[in-house]
């Protein structure tokens, strides 16, 4: 029997990296190391030092393989899927100049709606990169660094994304992906290249870029000798160019040309997602228009407040996450950090609707309906952007994915369960992000296809499929017009 081979895809998050050793040929995932990261800042600043970034991804890659047991030599393959939208700045010799700015730091709000208003409007951007800039995106967080910290956006020697930054250090060699790329908005998805023009609004050299490979599986070099030291892996072992970590949940779940086209995914974590591959290219305000990593596209809608803001409610509250229950009359918005979707980046939680037998737990269980509210009433809008009609029963019934770890929580399933009226499948498989990085690598180190690597590995994955019920349109219905008439000093947006 041929010794066993495996790869490594690591999932470098807001709060952890994680390290998952899946096996090439079955996608068995044999272990999968941890270690955590430090976000810093008060009101909306939320920064990282990149370092910690490496360092944990050092300790995750070398606890993962002491799990697995197996010999470094086993390792073909690793690829980095990252936060996205962070902006790193660094120096001549590839070192960090000030901590990154995170995807959900919301100080850049400002230059956001300037540049919006600077290119002509919502539907110019859209046009040109797919995405209409908010807080969130890099192109507003290199504005802010511009005007708030000129010194440091004038000593840059290199501009680079969270995984770009990883991927630059085990290989020693630059480079991004169409899809961590694509939420830049610096980025056309319509040339599939960096938009000079939009370059040129930012004040931002493309030679402060790194290259874009056609796609996140492509093979960019091998582990560096100062990377494999660090890793403990073997030199020559092949780096993917990797991606954002939402275009690889895409892959690791078998999304993609090679697999599943235009089916809804919700992704329930610090942010709630929902996003489908498709092979439309989407053009609508209303949602991101990103690439994915395998040539297709990648329609996404993104909310800044969802597990992290229940668990705060529930701490306040002084009850456990899952001691709730429907909301009753009252309505709670839990949008403690700014918001994306809608965009009201200066917002605060709001509360209404409270009556003298309004219980805590209906308040919990209104902090759920709210954060799930705010994401699934995207999903009429993905469709359209994937080219289907929402109205279509077909598209309606269509299973929504339930994944994060928003999907291992009783009371989160049943929130969404109930607020989207559809079928929901909770894949068997851990670790989406991860797997989809393992699935970029293997790619990288010969193994074809990244998202038919992905669906075979699936193949022995064992989903819950759980049947709609009634949707709860009378909870919908308050929830929508409390959001639709807020105002903005309500809301304080």
């Amino acid at each position: 029997m041929p010794p066993r081979t495996v790869v490594i895809g690591v999932d470098s998050s807001t709060q952890s990296t994680k390290a998952a050793v899946v096996d090439t040929v079955t996608g068995e995932l044999l272990a999968v190391g941890r270690a955590p990261h430090v976000v810093t800042g008060e009101g909306g600043a939320r920064e990282s030092d990149p370092e910690v970034w490496w360092r944990a991804l050092c300790d995750a890659v070398a606890g993962g393989l002491k799990e697995s047991g197996l010999p470094a030599s086993s390792v073909t393959g690793i690829a980095v899927a990252g936060q996205q939208h962070g902006l790193v700045v660094l120096d001549r010799s590839g070192r960090p100049l000030r901590p990154a700015l995170l995807w959900n730091d919301t100080r850049s709000a400002p230059q956001a709606a300037a540049l919006t208003a600077e290119l002509g409007g919502p539907d110019a951007w859209t046009a040109r990169t797919g995405t209409v800039p908010v807080a969130s995106m890099t192109a507003s967080k290199w504005r802010w660094l511009r005007e708030n910290d000129p010194a440091n956006a004038e000593a840059a020697a290199a501009v680079r994304l969270p995984h770009d930054f990883l991927t630059e250090r085990l290989a020693g060699t630059a480079a991004t992906d169409p899809g961590d790329a694509s939420g830049t908005c610096w980025y056309s998805t319509g040339t599939h290249a960096y938009d000079p023009e939009l370059l040129g609004l930012l004040g931002l050299d493309e030679a402060l870029l790194p290259p874009v490979a056609a796609t996140g599986a492509v093979r960019i070099g091998s582990l560096t000798a100062t990377a494999a030291e660090a890793l403990g892996l073997p030199e020559g072992t092949a780096v993917a160019a990797g991606t954002g970590d939402n275009m690889s949940a895409a892959v690791g779940l078998g999304l993609g040309g090679a697999g599943l086209l235009d089916h809804p995914v919700l992704s329930l974590g610090t942010s709630g997602t929902v996003f489908a591959a498709s092979l439309a290219r989407p053009a609508s305000t209303a949602l991101s228009g990103f690439a994915a990593a395998d040539g297709t596209y990648l329609p996404l809608a993104c909310t800044l407040n969802c597990t992290l803001a229940v668990d705060k409610v529930a701490t306040l509250l002084g009850l456990h996450r899952d001691d709730a229950v429907p909301g009753g009359e009252a309505v709670l918005l839990p949008f403690l950090d700014g918001e994306r979707t809608p965009d009201l980046p200066t917002s605060a939680g709001l509360l209404t609707g409270l009556r003298h037998d309004t219980t805590p737990q209906q308040l919990l269980g209104a902090a759920y309906e709210g954060a799930a509210f705010t994401v699934l009433r995207a999903l009429d809008e993905l469709s359209s952007a994937c080219g289907l009609d929402p109205a279509d029963p077909e598209v309606a019934a269509r299973p929504l994915r339930l994944i994060g770890g928003g999907a291992q929580g009783r009371t989160w399933v049943e929130t969404v369960r109930r607020l989207s009226g559809r079928p929901l499948i909770v894949p068997g498989s851990g670790e989406l992000v991860a797997r989809g990085a393992a699935a970029l690598a293997a790619s990288a180190a010969g193994g074809g296809d990244p998202v038919a690597v992905a669906t075979r590995w699936n193949e022995a994955a064992e989903d819950a499929e759980l049947p709609a019920v009634e949707r709860d349109t009378e909870a919908w219905d308050r929830i929508g017009s409390v959001l639709d008439r807020a105002s903005a000093p309500l809301l304080g947006g």
